[in-house]
C-alpha cells in the first residue's frame, strides 16, 4: 500500500468493531428454551444462523437454520409440526422483508418469536413477542461487518456458549495476522474457495459471501470432505482456499489442504496448516466468531487488489425490501 492510501469506510468500520463486542458481551439476553429453536435470516444473517444453530444443538437444544423466505412460505418442508417452537429472526436493519414475514407468519401459527436487530424500534422488533436490540457502528455501510459479528456473538451467548472477555483481542490479532501474511498470496489468484465443517460451514458461507459482495469475485463454500467430490476439479494455480479447521477432524482436513496445495492452490488455514496459518485456540463455534473480522478484511483486501470500492457493491443495497 502506498503512503497515499486512504482506507475505505468499510475498512475503517471493520477495524473499529471491537469496542462494540465488549458492550455486547455485557448485554443482558433473553432466555431461550423450546422443543425446537428455528433461527431465520437472509444473506449474512442466514449464514450466521447456521453457526448459531450448530451451537444450540451442541449444547443439547434442538435447533435449525432456515432462510427467512423459506420459513415464511413453507415451514413444513423444514420441520414437522411441533407446538413448542421458538423462532429467532436476525435482521440488521429490522426491515428485511422475508425475515419480517417469517416472524409475522410464525406468530400467526402460534409459535413464539424473538427478533434480533441492530436498529432500535425497527419493524422486526415490533413484530416479535421478544426483542433484542444490539447497537452497532452507525457508519456501517452496505456490507455487513460489525453488525454481523454482534448478532453472531449474541446468538452464541443465547445458545449457552461461554465467551471470554479476551475474544475481541484474539479476533483483532487474527485480523492483523491475516493482513500481514496475505501480502503476496493474492497475486494471480482469481478463484476463491471457503471450506468448513460443523459451525465452521456457516462461517465459510459467510466468508464466501463477503468476498463476493466486496470484491465482485466468484467464490464458493463447501464442507471440506465434500469438496473432493467434484468441485476439486476447478483447483489450479489461480486458486486461493480458506480452510476453517474443526478440532475433531483437523487431521483429515490437513490432508485435503495438502492435496489442494499440490494442485496449485495457496491456502489460508485457520487453526491448521496452510501457506498462511492463523491460530485462534477456542472451540469451533467460538473460533467461527473470532475469525469473522479476518474474513471481512480478506474481502476488503481482495477488493483493493482489484481496484474495487467496497463501499458501493454492485447491485446491492443496505436494506432488501420486496416491493
Amino acid at each position: 500500500m502506498s503512503a497515499a492510501y486512504t482506507p475505505t469506510i468499510t475498512e475503517t468500520v471493520i477495524r473499529r468493531q471491537f469496542p462494540y463486542w465488549q458492550a455486547a458481551l455485557a448485554q443482558d439476553l433473553p432466555a431461550v428454551k423450546a422443543s425446537t429453536v428455528v433461527i431465520v435470516g437472509c444473506g449474512t444473517s442466514y449464514y450466521l444462523a447456521q453457526v448459531i444453530a450448530c451451537a444450540f444443538n451442541a449444547k443439547g437444544q434442538a435447533a435449525l437454520a432456515v432462510p427467512g423466505a423459506e420459513w415464511a412460505r413453507r415451514p413444513e418442508c423444514y420441520l414437522a409440526g411441533s407446538p413448542d417452537i421458538l423462532v429467532i429472526g436476525l435482521s440488521r436493519s429490522g426491515t428485511t422483508s422475508e425475515t419480517v414475514q417469517a416472524i409475522e407468519t410464525s406468530r400467526a401459527r402460534g409459535w413464539r418469536t424473538l427478533a434480533v436487530s441492530c436498529e432500535p424500534d425497527s419493524t422486526i422488533l415490533r413484530a416479535a413477542e421478544q426483542a433484542l436490540y444490539i447497537p452497532t457502528d452507525p457508519q456501517e455501510g452496505i456490507v455487513m461487518s460489525v453488525s454481523a459479528s454482534l448478532m453472531l456473538l449474541a446468538g452464541l451467548r443465547m445458545a449457552g456458549v461461554a465467551l471470554q472477555q479476551s475474544i475481541p483481542l484474539v479476533a483483532g490479532a487474527a485480523m492483523a495476522s491475516l493482513e500481514a501474511g496475505i501480502v503476496g498470496l493474492l497475486n494471480g489468484r482469481s478463484h476463491f474457495v471457503y471450506l468448513g465443517a460443523g459451525p465452521n460451514y456457516g462461517m465459510a458461507t459467510e466468508g464466501c459471501l463477503k468476498l463476493q459482495e466486496m470484491s465482485i469475485s466468484y467464490s464458493q463454500a463447501f464442507h471440506p470432505m465434500e469438496y473432493r467430490h467434484g468441485p476439486v476439479s476447478l483447483i489450479d494455480d489461480r486458486s486461493l482456499v480458506v480452510m476453517l479447521y474443526a478440532q475433531a477432524t483437523a487431521a483429515e482436513e490437513a490432508l485435503v489442504v495438502a492435496e489442494l496445495q499440490a494442485k496449485g492452490a495457496v491456502v489460508i488455514g485457520f487453526n491448521g496448516p496452510g501457506d498462511l496459518r492463523i491460530d485462534l485456540g477456542y472451540a469451533d463455534e467460538v473460533n467461527a466468531l473470532a475469525c469473522l473480522p479476518a474474513l471481512q478484511m480478506l474481502g476488503e483486501r481482495v477488493a483493493l487488489s482489484k481496484g474495487i470500492n467496497s463501499e458501493a457493491p454492485r447491485h446491492l443495497s443496505k436494506v432488501v425490501v420486496l416491493q
